[in-house]
């Protein structure tokens, strides 16, 4: 169990913040269940990533400074989000490398940041919880956390400590789904046929509801799912984990069996003290 004292600073993400707030209130409700103290600092804005893929370093490194000095009274930083954890992770450190003033400060953010569900597992060390999701249910891998960050058992292994979920292995689990963030919108029609693939391999598993750890792959199936008429729920991992996936989930669809009519009301968060 650790400390009271250690906080966790939290990313939440361009796209939970404008589409899916949920994500984040799930996570601050998981931490603070396991004795952490979650606050989200004012100050933080976008990771940079879109700048940073686009090739426009010299905003990208803008942002980046932002976020380093937002994010530096730390003990760790935690992201729902796979592509936005790798980008402060790994290309931080690369983005400032030779500056003798960033370099360093670039490179301690970087070890103090986590994905959401390898925090869970490496730092908080999560083995039981006490949540429960009655669902069969399919994993997709987004690209960043699988091919950056190599995460591929975790979410599954946490998945498998709580009531009810029946985890079925897609077949082309580990394949991109086609957001891609800019790729969906310069290449729309591979994109459209990556996804309609997609969707046509969580339909044959017999899932009932998708789980991913990154929101934009979540939107991007979501949407196809809908415009395809299936009926599966789309979920964040956190929203799982935490007992909050409620309701008809991302993109709409059918309501979780035995969903409470009500969010359970969590504590506000709190702002960072300097």
């Amino acid at each position: 169990m650790p400390k009271q004292e250690q906080t966790v600073g939290l990313f939440v993400t361009c796209l939970v913040d404008l589409f899916r707030p949920n994500i984040a209130f799930a996570v601050v409700k998981l931490l603070e269940t396991t004795g952490w103290t979650a606050v989200v600092p004012r100050a933080q804005t976008c990771c940079g990533q879109p700048a940073y893929n686009a090739g426009d370093r010299r905003d990208a490194r803008r942002i980046a400074r932002r976020v380093i000095r937002a994010f530096e009274d730390f003990d760790y930083v935690v992201a729902p989000s796979g592509s936005c954890a790798a980008m402060i992770k790994l290309h931080y450190p690369e983005l400032f490398k030779g500056d003798r003033r960033w370099a360093e400060r670039a490179e301690d953010l970087a070890a103090r940041t986590y994905e959401y569900v390898t925090f869970l597992d490496e730092v908080v060390g999560v083995r039981q919880l006490a949540t429960r999701y009655d669902g069969t249910c399919a994993y997709h891998d987004s690209c960043s956390s699988l091919r950056e960050l190599r995460i591929k058992e975790t979410p599954r292994s946490l998945l498998g400590r709580m009531g009810g979920v029946k985890l079925k292995e897609l077949d082309q689990a580990e394949v991109c789904c086609g957001f891609g963030g800019a790729f969906c919108v310069k290449y729309p029609e591979i994109a459209d046929h990556m996804v309609a693939d997609k969707v046509a391999d969580i339909a044959a598993s017999g899932a009932d509801t998708l789980i991913a750890a990154d929101l934009g792959c979540l939107l991007n199936i979501a949407g196809k799912l809908r415009r395809d008429g299936k009926e599966i729920r789309v979920f964040h991992i956190a929203e799982v984990l935490a007992g909050m996936a409620q309701g008809h989930g991302i993109g709409g669809g059918p309501e979780p069996k035995g969903a409470p009519k009500e969010l359970p009301k969590l504590a506000p968060i709190g702002n960072v003290k300097r």
